[in-house]
């Protein structure tokens, strides 16, 4: 892998990973709600999931999948299905009262691990990735040289520019957190949080391997 195809991947993924998803939107959704230095956590469930898939595609199980179609359909629906039920929390959430005490807009008290549980499985949740990465890095190797060194940097790349991305999403929530102390603006937002993991779950439901 040349310097100049390296170059490429990382214009490439800078993109990829800028785009608001599940996880940014999760990573910005956490930070809202318990404060940026908590939802690291959250964002490293997500980075520890993203590192999984995309190890597991470098072994093939991406190709595993598009040959046994029931499997990726059941991980498929369990995906689509978790990302509907965080929506539809979320959803809920906007019309619940705030707790005897607190104020509204109040950094919610959630352990760390239950932050990075939720995060990992957000992350995890879409299996197209390990079809994605399967079909996406092999079109940066040059097989002509060791190829497990540069899925290495390839997958290293991955990582630091997703990582990057969560924690620009996560800087913004904090920001955006001044905003949300209204009660109608905090629904708004955890309202428009719902649609969007639902929309994304519907894809996933609509999508074929």
């Amino acid at each position: 892998m040349t310097l100049q195809t390296w170059w490429l991947f990382v214009v490439t993924v800078f993109f990829i990973s800028a785009t608001p998803g599940p996880n940014m939107m999760h990573a910005l959704g956490r930070s809202v709600q318990v404060g940026f230095r908590r939802s690291l956590a959250a964002m490293a469930g997500c980075i520890t999931a993203l590192l999984l898939a995309l190890v597991l595609s470098v072994m093939g199980i991406g190709a595993i999948l598009i040959a046994m179609p029931r499997l990726f359909d059941i991980i498929r629906y369990a995906g689509a299905g978790y990302l509907i039920f965080l929506g539809i929390k979320a959803w809920r959430a906007s019309d619940s009262p705030d707790p005897p005490g607190e104020t509204s807009g109040a950094p919610l008290q959630v352990s760390r691990w239950a932050l990075y549980r939720t995060g990992f499985l957000v992350g995890i949740s879409n299996p197209k990735l390990l079809l994605f990465a399967a079909a996406f890095f092999p079109q940066f190797i040059d097989h002509h040289q060791p190829v497990l060194p540069q899925f290495g940097i390839l997958v290293v790349t991955y990582l630091f520019s997703d990582g990057l991305w969560l924690t620009l999403y996560g800087l913004g929530g904090r920001s955006l957190s001044r905003f949300l102390s209204r009660r109608p603006v905090r629904r708004a937002f955890n309202r428009l949080t719902a649609i969007v993991f639902v929309a994304f779950g519907i894809v996933i439901l609509r999508a074929k391997a």
